[in-house]
Order: structure tokens, then sequence, then C-alpha cells
């Protein structure tokens, strides 16, 4: 099943809801975009807003299945630096978790490689939490590792993982 991908859709109450439900969901299910579980809505709203209230210059791309329903989530972050405009950072790359295992992640991250070639973008960044195996699925989609910084993200006490950067050039032709 192939997803419909909007960017940059209206930032209506209705979407602000549904992605801070997939948001909720996905932390719950251990995903790595901010929390550790248990969380509720009400924790991750506050997070939703600043990442919503900075659209424009930042942007949002979603995802949805045939069916109308969101399953799919990623912010391009502007730097906001000048010298830096030529790259955007992923941020809050997103799948629901009940959609996993149906390469709802591939189409989202070539959607999101298609978008930034057409925006005539050098490259895409995103940083992951290590210790998920993130590594080997963002490598799949043409990124590589070109940072660590051991023990970074405190999860729990005693429980300290790796900040993972990784990077998609974009200056080859897409193959």
């Amino acid at each position: 099943m192939s997803l419909r991908f909007v960017l940059d859709p209206e930032p209506t109450p209705e979407l602000r809801a549904e992605v801070v439900a997939l948001w909720t969901e996905v932390s719950n299910a251990g995903g790595a975009v901010g929390f550790v579980p248990p969380v509720t809505a009400e924790d991750v709203r506050p997070v939703a807003e600043r990442q919503f209230a900075a659209l424009d210059p930042d942007r949002l791309l979603v995802g949805y299945e045939p069916g109308g329903r969101l399953v799919a989530v990623v912010f391009f972050e502007d730097q906001r630096f000048r010298l830096m405009d030529h790259w955007r950072l992923l941020k809050r790359v997103m799948v629901h978790p009940k959609s996993q295992g149906r390469g709802y992640g591939a189409q989202l991250l070539a959607e999101a490689e298609r978008v930034a070639r057409e925006w005539g973008l050098a490259g895409l960044k995103l940083t992951l939490r290590g210790g998920h195996g993130l590594e080997r699925f963002y490598g799949r989609s043409g990124y590589v590792e070109v940072g660590r910084v051991p023990g970074a993200i405190r999860v729990a006490p005693g429980d300290d993982r790796d900040d993972v950067t990784m990077w998609l050039d974009l200056r080859a032709p897409a193959v």
C-alpha cells in the first residue's frame, strides 16, 4: 500500500490533535521521538505546539493511509542560519506503531528525499537515539552515520544512549 503525502498541510486543530495522538502512540511504543514511555497527550502537546509554532520556516510532511488515517509525520527543520541554508534537519520521523512493517517508514523517507531534491537541497540530516537499531533502518535509505556522542541521551538513571547523527548527501543524482 502506498501512502498519500501532503506537504505543508494547514495546521488545523484537528491535524494538531492527530499529530499529538500519533506522537503519543509512537512514544508509548518505544519510539525515540523525544519521550520515554509512558506519556500522555498532555505530555506531548506542549512540545508539539512548539514544533507547530516553528512552521514557516520549518515545513511539515504528513502521510495518510488509504482511507485517510494519518500514519506518518516528519518535520523539515530550517537551521535559521544562512551558511546552513542548503540542507535541512529531519525531526520527529514517525510512523504509527500499528502501521509499521508495511514499508511506510521507507516511503516517508523517500518522499522527504524527493521533496528536498525538488527544493534543491544538498543534504538531509537527522539524529537518532542509539540502541534501537535505527542506524540500519536509515542506512537502507542511503543515510550514513557521520557522528556519534556516546551516552549523550539519558533515557533513565543508568541508561544512557548515544546521540547519532546521520546524513543523506543529495548532491549526487538519485538512484
